[in-house]
């Protein structure tokens, strides 16, 4: 398996209410989370680094990532604006700074070794992408001299994403799935539900669960109120290889996110 990593965290896309955002990471730390995920194209990473600072939680316990905007990929505006980053989260390093979308100045020989300079400042633990497909990451390995270690990628069980998985399986890294509930679409599925109800689980539960049971995948579902909990508590539902094999055949090549409605051309989590 890839370097350490906590294999389900809380997603913070569209959290743009202040003290929603800030409760929620507060919430999900103390209930027993170690991974949160942002992004500067997410207006919120003060929101998100206040909530570490409520929490009653050790920083070095926490899994911290970002991603880097798609109008911010120069090789001088990724140095400045992850420093901006760490600024508005109030800490003097994440763990992991993504770009977010291979698009707009996205250049792998501008914007990739500005990555290798971020991670030799000290400034980021690890370095990964977003919603790259296998030919953009082989590029980028080629070019860059520190190891990808994770690509975050719309994956659920109405989209597999096999091609993907088998790319990280096979250069050792994290495929981490954003919209990991389909948006809302896999709560009422016939399949997720009879397994729910078959493991006394919810089918956001069992969504979740069998992500994490697929091998070099983490999951980032959002989460306010009391799903925080709900979603944390998959980590308690043993699945089957019946049930994993009856999601395993859902019909699955279909997108929930629509990229293009994104303003920074971004995807949600």
């Amino acid at each position: 398996m890839p370097g350490e990593m906590p294999r389900l965290g809380l997603g913070t896309y569209q959290q743009t209410d202040r003290e929603t955002c800030i409760e929620s990471v507060r919430r999900a730390l103390e209930a027993g989370y170690r991974h949160v995920d942002t992004a500067q194209g997410y207006e919120n990473e003060a929101y998100v680094g206040e909530g570490l600072r409520r929490a009653d939680v050790d920083r070095e316990e926490v899994f911290l990532a970002t991603k880097l905007s798609t109008e911010n990929l120069g090789y001088e505006d990724v140095l400045e604006t992850t420093e901006e980053s760490l600024d508005r989260l109030g800490v003097d390093r994440v763990d992991l700074l993504y770009v977010h979308w291979p698009l707009d100045t996205y250049d792998p020989e501008e914007t990739l070794p500005a990555l290798d300079e971020i991670r030799a400042r000290g400034l980021t633990e690890h370095v990964g992408v977003s919603n790259f497909e296998p030919r953009q990451l082989a590029e980028a390995r080629e070019v860059m001299d520190a190891p990808v270690f994770a690509n975050q990628v719309e994956c659920h069980a109405l989209l597999h994403q096999e091609d993907l998985l088998a790319d990280a399986r096979e250069h050792d890294y994290w495929l981490v799935a954003y919209s990991p509930l389909a948006k809302g679409e896999l709560l009422d599925h016939p399949v997720l539900v009879d397994v729910a109800e078959s493991h006394g689980a919810t089918p956001a539960q069992v969504a979740l669960a069998w992500l994490l049971g697929r091998e070099h995948v983490a999951a980032i579902p959002k989460a306010t109120g009391d799903h925080v909990e709900e979603n944390l508590d998959a980590l308690g539902v043993d699945l089957d290889p019946a049930d994993a094999e009856r999601i395993d055949a859902i019909e699955a090549e279909r997108r929930v996110v629509d990229f293009d409605a994104a303003p920074w051309h971004a995807s949600g989590d």
